[in-house]
């Protein structure tokens, strides 16, 4: 495909209004990775008695939901785009929805007994899922279409992840302190839902804006050939872009093990706490010590990417933070608040883990679309947010069959028991070895990742 058939966008410097923008976008996505992922699994094995295992099972089952329509979401907004030159509709009804689902996830009472409650849950979950993806697919899409510069692509990402940590940070934080506002735990997780899912609705509603900077007259944002209609065609359409592109495939299977990697920590975050801190409250402390550092430096990694590129940065914030999640494992033996110290640690590196990749993605659809045409970004983040959405489930799925394989016993709202040894080190383990193995794994992918700033600028 000739380069003439690529559409014009702007290489120039981004405005503020524009990044400003985009970068609130990651309130929502901050809080709807942040909230389940933290308390989720914990709210089901400590609040509604459910075992364990099944615990892990319905986090994991909402989380395929999630892989199966984010191609197809991709997809429709591929043709969303070519039909309207926008792909703002989507995430209008995405922002629209979330706020309702998500209170209903957190509002099912314990007396409800551990089989409906789990159901109830799962459902609410699923309907929030669908919600969030209509939102996150073309919302990741929007980089490419936004700018082509290289360097304008890592600013954008650069203060999106800014705003991603702060609001892992409020929400990790402020999330179990609404928790404890409310008279007792059922009122206080159904605070938690209400109160998140407003903010995360209003930050999405209010990124979606963004679409409309970056749409394209009608006669641009028609593709060179026809977009892929039917579910089969558009699953086969996202095999398509990951067959011909390596780099996509080199990009996306390093980010999957690192989402796996990272949601393992975010899982295990609140048993650490409880059980290894011997407070719950600790896990405040624990997202302070991890994202307070990554706040400060997202700014740093986006000037190291400039100076040595982007991939390289990537690697180092990858062996960063696996040294600091190997060190953790002391803890089995000698648990104390130096956890902190290695936490703050992983902080830095999960900046760049954060940025960096999703600054390479726009990149690589750049290059894409050099060969192939244009139009079909929304494929390739459907099939990236479905990865990541992979991950991060089964990042619950380790926490929780490991807590089953070690013992872990699972309690209702205001009752409490002791944990055997076992469980206790199950739990460090999974918040730290299992983490370090999975970086490392993901550097081995990283090696095959080919693309350069010389192979976007020219």
């Amino acid at each position: 495909m000739s380069t003439e058939a690529r559409p014009e966008r702007a290489s120039v410097r981004l405005s503020a209004r524009t990044i400003a923008l985009y970068s609130i976008g990651s309130l929502g996505t901050g809080g709807y990775a942040t909230l389940p992922g933290l308390v989720l699994t914990y709210f089901l094995t400590d609040n509604l008695g459910v075992a364990a295992l099944a615990a892990g099972v319905i986090v994991t089952s909402a989380k395929i939901w999630d892989v199966v329509i984010d191609p197809l979401i991709g997809a429709a907004s591929d043709r969303q785009l070519a039909r309207t030159g926008s792909r703002r509709g989507f995430m209008i009804t995405g922002a629209a929805t979330l706020p309702l689902f998500f209170a209903l996830t957190f509002a099912v009472p314990p007396s409800w007994g551990p089989v409906a409650g789990a159901i109830c849950v799962l459902l609410a979950f699923l309907a929030t899922a669908t919600a969030f993806s209509l939102f996150q697919v073309p919302y990741v899409a929007l980089p490419a279409e936004l700018t082509d510069g290289y360097d304008e692509r890592t600013r954008l990402l650069g203060w999106r992840v800014v705003v991603l940590t702060a609001a892992i940070l409020l929400f990790g934080a402020g999330g179990p302190e609404l928790r404890k506002a409310g008279s007792d735990q059922v009122v206080g997780y159904l605070m938690m839902g209400v109160v998140a899912g407003l903010a995360i609705g209003i930050g999405m509603y209010v990124s979606s804006k963004t679409a409309d900077t970056a749409a394209r007259p009608l006669s641009d944002s028609a593709p060179p050939h026809p977009l892929p209609s039917g579910f089969r065609e558009q699953y086969a359409s996202g095999f398509r872009a990951l067959r011909r592109s390596q780099p996509f495939r080199a990009l996306l299977g390093t980010f999957l093990l690192q989402a796996l990697a990272t949601g393992t920590m975010l899982a295990g975050a609140q048993y650490v706490a409880t059980w290894v801190l011997r407070s719950e409250d600790a896990v405040t402390l624990v997202f302070l010590a991890l994202v307070g550092p990554a706040l400060l430096a997202t700014p740093g990694w986006s000037v190291v990417a400039r100076r040595i590129g982007k991939e390289r940065a990537f690697g180092i914030a990858s062996v960063l933070f696996t040294l600091a999640a190997a060190s953790i494992t002391a803890a089995v033996w000698s648990p104390g608040a130096w956890i902190y110290a290695s936490v703050a640690a992983a902080g830095i590196a999960y900046a760049g883990l954060q940025s960096l990749p999703m600054a390479m993605l726009p990149d690589v659809i750049s290059h894409d679309e050099r060969r192939n045409g244009p139009g079909q970004a929304g494929t390739f983040t459907g099939i990236w947010t479905a990865g990541e959405t992979v991950g991060f489930a089964l990042g619950a799925t380790a926490v929780s069959l490991t807590l089953a394989a070690t013992g872990y016993v699972s309690t209702v709202a205001g009752t409490t028991a002791e944990q055997p040894a076992a469980a206790v080190a199950g739990i460090v383990l999974s918040f730290s070895v299992l983490p370090a193995l999975l970086m490392l794994g993901s550097l081995a992918v990283l090696r095959r990742y080919r693309l350069r700033r010389a192979d976007i600028e020219v």
